[in-house]
Parts: C-alpha cells; structure tokens; sequence
C-alpha cells in the first residue's frame, strides 16, 4: 500500500439494512495521528477493524457527523481503547430550529430513531471550526437537514458528508430531527463549496457532487409535487398520502411516512397547506 493509500483508508461496518446499505462508513485520516471520521455502531469486531486499521499509527480524534447509532454508538467505547476525544456539534438534540423545537415539545410528531440519546462530544465544534495537525486538517460545517445537529467536514477538496448526500439513495428527514428546509439549504451550500469529491457514510464515494446534489434536491421539489396533487383531491395524514406515492416494500412506509411529514411541516410553515395543531403523526392536512 502506497503512502498516499494509508492516509485515506475506509472500513465499512457490519450493519447492512434499507436504510444503511452496505453499512456505516468509517474512515480513518492520517499515518502517524490519525483521525476517525464516524466511529459507527458499537459493535466490538468494528472497533478492532479500526484499530487494527490505524496500523501503528495514534487515534488521536474522533469526529462524529451526528448523534444517530449506526454513526456514533461505538465513540465512547473507541475513546476509551485509545484516549482520543470524540468531537461533534452537541448533545443529540442540538442544533433544531426553533420550529422543530416547538414541534418537539408539543409531543405530537414521535421522531427520534436511532437517536443517540447520551451522545455527548468531549469538543463540541461549531461551524467553520478547524482542527489540524501536521498530517491533516478538518473544517466543521453546520449542515443540518437530515440531523439537527449534523457536521460534515471538509478535507481539502474532499467533504466527508455523512448522511446529507449519499450516491445509492435520498437522505431520510424525519421530523423534528430532520427539516426539510435546512435540507435544501445544506444542500445549497455544499454545492457552493466546489468540492472534488463527497464520502458519505454509506455507500462509495460521489465524483461528481453537483450532479448528484442536483438530483437530490429535484426529487425533493418532484415530491412535494406529488404531496400537493394528492391533497388537491382531498385531506389526507401523511401515512395515506405515503401509500399512495411511494412504490416501495411495506417495511418502508414507516420511513417513507417521515419523509412525507417533512415535506407537510415545510408546505405548513410556508402556508400553502394547513393542518390541526399540534401538528401530531395522525394529523389531516388539507389544502389551504
């Protein structure tokens, strides 16, 4: 392996589901002070590919895209094997806007899966922190949208985006730790950045990042499209409105259904739908 090779290298954990692909990408930054980028899940033969990875070289950060448990479940563990603190943008339920924090304390819309609920960074980075060494050096960026309090970072012309972009599939956005209007502005605002290339953490990295954030955010208007036909012939909840768009397995309408409720809560907010408040999973939207 060239030495070029060994300052970028990926393991992939053993977490294959719908909304995962292959698994969690893990990746690893550095030769001698290395840095992880997504831990992943807390599962002990993952924790021992990483640092089996490091290949004598230091952990010495662990930087998590988001408080979601197939990204940073295995952190805590991971800084205790190698005293490396782990560094994020907060507690999971950091960083909501004021309209999701209202909605989640009016307990109507659930959300919350796979929420790391006792994630908490040793260094909370704020967007357009930067942290280096003589190897390396990363750039926090606030890009929430799918995670309230997700970060991608930015190596050179190289963004590590977790969860906001990826190649196989559109992001899930579940309310309220997913706003569909803090979507298209991350969106928006990685594509401003130029970058060469995006690493997600599923799937294989993206070599043409304006495309593909093209595409994203055309399936998003095309949605919500077909979100505002349907209501055109009659109230609908977001789980029947669902059913009636998507063509996908039965296992995945529950997901499907939160990605509906977004784009709804994002039609309310800009007053072209209404809906009884609270706003609740069970609500009727009608056209307003």
């Amino acid at each position: 392996m060239t030495s070029a090779a060994k300052a970028l290298r990926v393991i992939t954990a053993d977490n294959p589901s719908p909304l995962t692909g292959r698994g969690t990408n893990s990746f690893l930054l550095g030769r001698e002070r290395i840095a992880v980028i997504d831990p992943g899940p807390d599962l002990p033969a993952h924790r021992a590919a990483l640092l089996a990875a490091a290949d004598g070289g230091r952990i010495t950060h662990i930087f998590v895209t988001h408080a979601h448990l197939d990204h940073s479940g295995g952190a805590r563990a991971l800084a205790q094997a190698t005293g490396a603190p782990i560094l994020g943008f907060g507690p999971a339920e950091a960083g909501r806007s004021p309209v999701m924090a209202q909605l989640a304390r009016e307990g109507g819309i659930a959300g919350g899966e796979g929420l790391d609920r006792d994630f908490a960074p040793d260094i909370a980075l704020t967007d357009g922190a930067t942290v280096a060494t003589d190897e390396w050096s990363l750039t926090a960026l606030h890009t929430p949208g799918h995670f309230a309090g997700h970060l991608s970072f930015q190596h050179e012309d190289r963004i590590f985006c977790g969860d906001l972009v990826m190649g196989w599939s559109s992001t899930l956005i579940s309310p309220p730790d997913g706003d569909l209007g803090d979507y298209f502005r991350s969106l928006a605002r990685l594509d401003s950045l130029a970058a060469r290339e995006f690493l997600p953490a599923h799937g294989d990295p993206i070599r043409d990042p304006a495309s593909r954030i093209a595409e994203l955010a055309a399936h998003r208007r095309d949605r919500t499209a077909q979100i505002l036909a349907a209501l055109r012939n009659g109230p609908a909840t977001a789980e029947s409105l669902a059913r009636g768009i998507y063509e996908i397995s039965p296992a995945l309408i529950p997901a499907a259904t939160r990605n509906v409720l977004a784009h709804l809560i994002a039609l309310v907010e800009l007053g072209a739908i209404y809906g009884e408040r609270p706003i609740a999973t069970d609500t009727v939207f009608a056209m307003a």
